[in-house]
């Protein structure tokens, strides 16, 4: 029990790492939604996809490598110093052609240039921070990580509320002052992407102690086969952004140009109420890949891996039916414009779809620890021509709709293939009756509430409370043994 009780410790403080940056994320729906038009909050939404995707290529998979082969090189400095090196020349080099090429970057994907600028400014700061993170999360330093997560979001957030709320409010009462000269009307969204570059310069700063320590050392050879290990996790990161992003892009560039930005604003409002599995998603990835590696020697590690898989079943089902039914008062909370509600429909599927991923990355270690990634890339590839497969098909007909068929279909099928092949390949002993049973009833139940008895809370909350106790009648005997631990 005292694996699973580290396990959940770092989970617990990379969650919150994840949860309180997440939850600021909140406040900048409304603010978001009450101060940008609809079409620009749209456009916002059409450029951090293409950051997302491009955040992908400059990691290269190195974050991953690094904490595959600082657990299995006896030399952890030259693994960290090789990774650094490599990560740092990489990203000044980006630096230097991106903003050469920036007016052809800006001319082929409909973007003004300024919004270029900022966008490939802040993707490098992002970059050169991946392994001084990464240094943490391996050396379990889960509450330093926190810490500077946290700061940044706060930077960010405090700087948005000045650009987009207090700053207008005094130029406009203090007409002659100095600060009202910083005002610059119709500019919220350069106003946004400054904010994250001075969010993620600080960021850069604090970390920056991290290059000025190293000795500059770089193993040529030890680097070749990071890359090998590296690069599918990069193809695979790709299609994973692709799946989660490129829908937005597709929606503006195959809706009529009179609606696109529109349908992406409310169609990117709404994808926020997937949050919370989102938020359950990524911190147990953060906190579980290096425990995956860590223990992988292990004689019984495929029994803890299963293990573990079916408890993250159940509280992912928790999850999924609670925000489910309980969709429609999150949606007063956080899009508090009704304008934007139409979009509705897609929240369920949404929510689904991260479940799905969720579940497919406590499937995938099975290709992480036989070091065969490159199975982890044919799948992503499958998942993302799925996914511009339906949404090309569906798009037309069914605008976002569409988009959200077309990510729970991409997910499922990555999840199914990884379990097919991971039998096959690195047996794991799942308890596969019990996982898909609360997964099935989860969906069910949450099908009752969402499209049967929507807002019916009559209904909703018995259903939950059911689940609930499903759940302890399962696992009653574990729940025993823990509470016992406890009263000890």
């Amino acid at each position: 029990m005292g694996l699973y009780k580290s396990l959940f410790k770092q989970t617990a403080i990379y969650g919150l790492a994840t949860v309180i940056p997440r939850m600021f994320s909140f406040f900048l729906v409304p603010l978001y939604t009450k101060y940008l038009p609809v079409e620009e909050f749209g456009k916002v939404s059409m450029i951090f996809a293409w950051l997302i995707i491009f955040n992908v290529v400059l990691s290269y998979g190195m974050e991953t490598a690094f904490f595959r082969f600082y657990n299995k090189e006896t030399n952890k400095k030259s693994v960290l110093e090789t990774a650094s090196v490599s990560i740092f020349w990489t990203s000044l080099s980006f630096l230097f052609l991106a903003l050469l090429f920036r007016n052809k970057l800006a001319i082929w994907s409909n973007i003004d240039v300024q919004y270029i600028t900022y966008t490939i400014w802040v993707l490098v700061l992002d970059a050169l921070v991946i392994i001084p993170f990464s240094k943490l999360r391996v050396q379990q330093k889960p509450l330093q990580y926190a810490v500077i997560k946290i700061g940044n979001v706060t930077v960010y957030l405090l700087l948005n509320l000045l650009f987009l709320v207090y700053l207008p409010h005094f130029a406009e009462s203090n007409p002659g002052h100095f600060f009202s000269t910083l005002y610059q009307e119709e500019y919220q969204i350069g106003y946004i992407f400054v904010s994250n570059i001075v969010a993620s310069l600080l960021t850069f700063v604090v970390l920056s102690p991290d290059y000025l320590k190293l000795k500059w050392h770089f193993d040529f050879q030890l680097w070749k086969r990071m890359m090998q290990y590296g690069m599918p996790i990069m193809v695979a990161g790709l299609a994973f952004a692709i799946n989660d992003q490129f829908d937005k892009i597709l929606l503006g560039e195959l809706l009529p140009a009179n609606i696109a930005d529109a349908e992406v604003g409310v169609y990117s409002a709404c994808y926020k109420l997937g949050l919370f599995m989102v938020l359950y998603r990524t911190a147990y990835t953060l906190g579980i890949e290096p425990f995956f590696f860590s223990h992988a020697d292990s004689k019984d590690a495929p029994q803890t891996y299963a293990t573990i898989t079916k408890y993250f079943v159940i509280f992912g089902s928790f999850i999924l039916l609670s925000v489910i039914v309980f969709a429609d008062v999150l949606k007063v909370i956080m899009i508090q414009d009704e304008s934007y509600w139409e979009a509705m429909k897609v929240v369920p599927l949404i929510i689904l779809a991260n479940f799905f991923l969720g579940i497919y990355t406590n499937l995938s270690v099975w290709y992480k620890l036989i070091d065969k990634t490159y199975v982890g890339a044919y799948i992503s590839i499958v998942g993302a021509i799925i996914t511009l497969a339906l949404n090309c098909l569906l798009i037309p007909t069914m605008s976002y709709y569409g988009s959200a068929i077309a990510t729970i279909a991409a997910y499922g099928s990555m999840m199914t293939i990884s379990y097919y092949f991971g039998n096959k390949y690195y047996p794991i002993p799942y308890d596969s009756r019990k996982i898909f049973m609360y997964l099935l009833i989860s969906i069910g139940f949450s099908a009752i509430s969402f499209y049967g008895f929507r807002e019916n809370y009559f209904v909703g909350i018995p259903l939950l409370l059911l689940f609930l106790y499903f759940i302890y009648h399962n696992e009653k005997e574990l729940l025993t043994q823990i509470l016992k631990r406890k009263a000890k």
